[in-house]
Parts: structure tokens; C-alpha cells; sequence
């Protein structure tokens, strides 16, 4: 298949802005392209995947939708590189069979009917604003094998979904992470700093235990974590900043356990496999997609959500979990070719439903 990927138009692929939605993005491309695939990227100017043409496009950022509230109107922001990027794949579509849309917004959506191209959208969240869920249903319906998502909890927060969504998960590239099997360190937290995320209540955790916490990801929101670390003050936490996949598979390794605190359903939680391909067991609370990678007791500990008692119970007893099955669960269940395959699989019968 020759395949464009549009990239999410809220900030360059390799800034970290787009979350996991970038190393989704960058695991397809070098998966379905060793499955023989053709791949052209679109995406914000500044944007860098190595290995791969990018189609520079630009404009302003659009807004992320977590930042938007529940009952806001669709929007494009003035001079859009969202407007920009799709302008772009309408003019170059003949050159495709089919293309795989990325990002959270309603413009992509309803372009799904008017390109002559295959359009197909790999949503990279659940639900989080009426406008957004009311189209993502409705192209659902209407486009058979359109749409994708990476867990059952992301697809059950939208109502009325069409059963033909299909479920893919995600992958890792195992090779990148570095297993790390007798450790006694600090607590890891992986992911934007930013209130959806509960970071705080990382932070909390840290006081509780006594353990240092470490924190990898965008600071997204200074003042955010500045309060956190204000009212849990014996707290120990360093902010590691934003790294690649490759540099945080050598230093997450060194961690007791990750923790997910997450407020909102994550999709799926990449950091979550990430960690495990690391040997790192993983408490998260039963909430969204890491709620379904989990195996409680034996990869890690899912706890009720925001019950801080139980989480930091969960911290005591994590010596109990075998880091070599962590790995191995990885290994079996995530690889990037296995992402890769079932992918390729959903596009192939995107294709055929025409």
C-alpha cells in the first residue's frame, strides 16, 4: 500500500507535544514500511522522524483537545496548520491508497467522504468534548472500517460507537528498551506535566513512601507542578524533561515501579509498555487502556481510582512482582510487529469496505 500518514497538528513530530500519539506515529511508520508499505508523512514544520520524508506544513498550532472544555464548539484556529496539512494530502491524494489520519479533530473526520483517497483515523483518545464525540460516532456509522482505537476503555467512553471500530493496541520497539531486573530505586513517572495526567498525586505518593520520584516528559504546565511539590513538600522529585524512546528506555530501567495517576481515560498508555519492556512493573489506577494491560499481581498492581491509600500499599508489596515477566508479557503481547500487523490488517479491510 502506498500510505500518508497526517501527523497531529498540535506541535512538530520529535517536540513531545503530541504525547504518545508521536511514538505511535513513528513505530507504524518503520512497522508497516518492513512490511513493505510506502509511507509519506504530513506534519507541522519542524517536525523530524528519521528514516522518513516529511512533508514540512505550516501554520498555526491547533489547540489541543485536552485543553478544551466538555461542551466547546469545533474550532480551526486562523491560519491552521491543520487547514494546511489536509489542503495539502487533497492536492497530492492520487498518490495514495489510503490515508491514515492521526489527529483528534473534526476536519479530518468529515473529509472522510469528500477525498477520492481512502481515509482512515487511528484515534488517539476517548472521549473529552460532545462535538468531538458526536462525529467520531457518526463516522463510525457511516464509513465502515474507518475508524481504530487502542483500547476497549477508550472505545466504550463514547456512546453509540458502531461495533465495526476496530481495536489495535499499540507496540514497542523491544530492542530500544533496556532490561533492568534487580533494582531498588526510585519511583518513575512518564508522561505530559499537565493536570489531566495527576501528576500530583505522583507527588503524593512520593511524600508517603519516602521514595524519590523521577519525572520524564514535557513540562507542559511549570506552575502545575509547582503546586504539587508545594503541598507535598518532603517530597523528593527531580523533572528529568522530555527524552526519545531511546534514552528513556536506558534511564526508566533504573526504577522500582512507574506509576499511572492519570485523571481522564488514557487511550492506552504507552508509557505503560514502555516501563514493562524495561522489567519496570507498573501501578496505575483502574482507569482507561492501563487498566487493560495491567495483569494485577503479576506485571503490577491496578488500585480504585485516586485511592492514594491504595496505591502507596501498592508501592510496599511491589518486591513481589517478577520483573523478567514483565518483559516477557512485553514481548509476547506488544511488539511494534505485532502493532505493526494489526494495523496493516484494519487497512487492508478499510480498503476492501471502500
Amino acid at each position: 500500500m502506498r500510505i500518508a500518514f497526517a501527523s497531529t497538528p498540535v506541535g512538530p513530530l520529535g517536540s513531545g507535544v503530541g504525547g504518545g500519539v508521536e511514538l505511535t506515529l513513528e513505530i507504524l511508520a518503520a512497522g508497516l514500511q518492513k512490511l513493505g508499505h510506502s509511507i509519506e508523512i504530513y506534519a507541522p514544520s519542524g517536525s523530524v522522524l528519521g528514516g522518513f520524508f516529511v512533508n514540512q506544513i505550516g501554520g498555526t498550532l491547533q489547540t489541543p483537545a485536552q485543553d478544551v472544555d466538555r461542551g466547546e464548539p469545533i474550532a480551526i484556529t486562523k491560519g491552521s496548520v491543520l487547514e494546511n496539512i489536509w489542503d495539502q494530502i487533497r492536492r497530492d491524494q492520487e498518490k495514495f491508497d489510503v490515508v491514515l489520519n492521526f489527529a483528534y479533530d473534526a476536519l479530518p473526520m468529515r473529509l472522510t467522504s469528500l477525498l477520492r483517497a481512502r481515509v482512515v483515523h487511528l484515534v488517539s483518545m476517548g472521549s473529552l468534548t460532545d462535538a468531538m464525540d458526536e462525529i467520531i460516532v457518526e463516522t463510525s456509522i457511516r464509513h465502515k472500517n474507518a475508524i481504530a482505537m487502542h483500547s476497549r476503555a477508550q472505545a466504550q467512553s463514547f456512546s453509540g460507537l458502531s461495533p465495526d471500530v476496530r481495536i489495535v493496541g499499540s507496540g514497542v520497539v523491544l530492542d530500544n528498551y533496556r532490561f533492568n531486573g534487580a533494582v531498588d530505586g526510585a519511583l518513575g513517572f512518564v508522561g505530559r506535566v499537565s493536570p489531566e495526567k495527576g501528576v500530583e498525586d505522583a507527588v503524593a505518593i512520593a511524600e508517603s513512601t519516602g521514595l524519590p520520584l523521577k519525572i520524564w516528559g514535557l513540562l507542559q504546565d511549570a506552575e502545575y507542578l509547582q503546586r504539587a511539590k508545594s503541598l507535598h513538600p518532603r517530597a523528593k522529585v527531580s523533572h528529568e524533561g522530555f527524552v526519545t524512546s531511546e534514552q528513556l528506555g536506558r534511564e526508566l530501567g533504573q526504577c522500582r515501579a512507574l506509576l499511572v495517576t492519570s485523571k481522564w481515560i488514557e487511550a492506552f498508555g504507552n508509557v505503560v509498555i514502555e516501563a514493562l519492556a524495561c522489567g519496570v512493573p507498573v501501578i496505575t489506577y483502574r482507569r482507561g487502556g492501563p487498566a487493560e494491560i495491567v495483569v494485577d499481581g503479576h506485571t503490577g498492581f491496578i488500585v480504585e481510582p485516586d485511592n492514594m491509600g491504595q496505591m502507596a500499599e501498592a508501592v510496599r508489596q511491589i518486591g513481589r512482582i517478577d520483573r523478567s515477566e514483565c518483559r516477557a508479557y512485553v514481548a509476547s503481547n506488544f511488539s511494534a510487529e505485532s502493532f505493526a500487523r494489526k494495523v496493516e490488517n484494519w487497512l487492508h479491510e478499510a480498503l476492501t469496505a471502500g
